[in-house]
């Protein structure tokens, strides 16, 4: 049938999955999506999508918002999220991926972890249609006869299909049986909450499966499953991560956003348009078919740059970011707000400039800026030098250039 002949609330149900399904890696076949878009629509109710957090490392970027922006795509369609904070979990920590056993965390580190995290994912979310859920509300209640129904759900061969335990237990290195139980009580809380769907990331299939499959077993339908992506960071290579220094923090500046989207390789536009934009994909679709008639990738990733920047900073601060950006990387003027460094009068600048810049916590150290002057990327006042030892002080001020993307002006008593 075509899409013509579609009533209004099938057209709303396509679009509905199209949105849904955009930019994610993995999910339930299309036809159970639609069966339960339908039948909320004719109940008259929203979806309930949950999201579990494991409240260990609090500090949120622009990979961990992958997630989260999908929820609120799901949320501008009319759906209700249900945010879990695993703060019974967190006691046991996520094993996923590691090799070994997680660090048991306090019940009060559990607790200050998802404060930050709340004062955080509300930047993205919709506080109005979000449920915060603590797992512990239902699982301190459990009795002992409770756990050991929960345990039976699962046998220890298929928890040993998980990658991480399978190889922990196969090279005899620690497996705590409290672990086994960390897939388990997380898919429970799909059980206490009537979960529609749930969101996470492609290392947490087994985990998210688990509550789809034990939900029938305590008599529910099963939810739906989403999987995200993980998202590389601006190298393009690694994922991204705070560590690597490939990340792009949604508490930063909205320049430093909007510069650090500008490095991204071409070959990510296109991802970073699906995973952290809330573009509607008919029109990343337009964007694809832009670059493929050989469109310049600088100009649509100068609207993508504005467009993170915009869900972070909003409108004024993107459009500030813009302009500055095309002030100093383009049109090679110095910005309003340059960084100023403070210098003693003593003898030896040169040790004084790179202690003042070292200070910044931009270098790892004075080598590495000596070798960028020697690769031509320095320049004082407007022109190279590629010995730090031959800078002199001007009287009118003086500007450095270190490649293009860090610029200071250096004043002196």
């Amino acid at each position: 049938m075509g899409e013509n002949n579609f009533s209004e609330k099938e057209k709303d149900i396509e679009n509905a999955i199209k949105v849904m399904l955009k930019g994610v890696s993995e999910h339930t076949a299309v036809s159970e999506i639609r069966a339960k878009l339908q039948k909320a629509a004719d109940e008259d109710r929203p979806l309930i999508v949950k999201l579990g957090l494991d409240p260990s490392a609090p500090d949120i970027h622009l990979g961990h918002s992958v997630v989260l922006r999908k929820i609120r795509q799901l949320q501008d369609l009319g759906h209700k999220a249900v945010i879990i904070i695993g703060d019974y979990t967190g006691r046991i920590g996520d094993p996923t991926g590691k090799s070994k056993t997680r660090k048991q965390l306090t019940e009060e580190e559990v607790l200050i972890n998802a404060q930050t995290y709340q004062n955080q994912i509300f930047k993205i979310i919709d506080q109005n249609k979000t449920e915060v859920r603590y797992n512990s509300e239902w699982f301190e209640k459990m009795n002992f006869a409770d756990i050991l129904t929960l345990a039976s759900k699962c046998t220890v061969a298929r928890m040993l299909e998980r990658d991480d335990f399978h190889k922990r237990y196969t090279n005899h290195l620690p497996l705590s049986i409290h672990e086994f139980f960390y897939p388990l009580m997380q898919a429970y809380d799909s059980v206490a909450i009537k979960a529609d769907i749930e969101l996470g990331g492609t290392d947490q299939t087994f985990n998210i499966l688990m509550g789809r499959y034990i939900q029938k077993d305590y008599g529910l339908e099963s939810q739906l499953t989403l999987f995200m992506p993980l998202l590389e960071g601006i190298d393009g290579i690694e994922k991204m991560s705070k560590s690597l220094g490939n990340y792009i923090g949604i508490d930063e500046a909205p320049h430093t956003i909007y510069e650090k989207v500008m490095k991204i390789p071409d070959n990510m536009i296109l991802k970073y348009y699906n995973l952290c934009t809330d573009i509607h994909p008919d029109e990343v679709g337009e964007i694809a078919k832009r670059l493929e008639k050989g469109e310049n990738p600088r100009d649509i990733k100068m609207e993508l740059a504005y467009e993170i920047t915009k869900l972070y900073c909003g409108e004024d601060g993107a459009a500030a970011a813009r302009r500055r950006f095309i002030d100093v990387f383009q049109r090679d003027l110095i910005p309003e707000d340059i960084e100023i460094l403070h210098i003693g009068n003593e003898d030896n600048l040169e040790e004084m400039i790179l202690a003042a810049l070292l200070e910044t916590g931009k270098f790892k150290s004075k080598s590495e800026i000596r070798r960028l002057a020697k690769q031509g990327g320095v320049k004082w006042n407007g022109d190279r030098v590629v010995e730090i030892k031959d800078i002199n002080l001007n009287a009118g001020g003086n500007i450095l250039r270190i490649g293009k993307k860090y610029i200071f002006k250096i004043e002196a008593p």
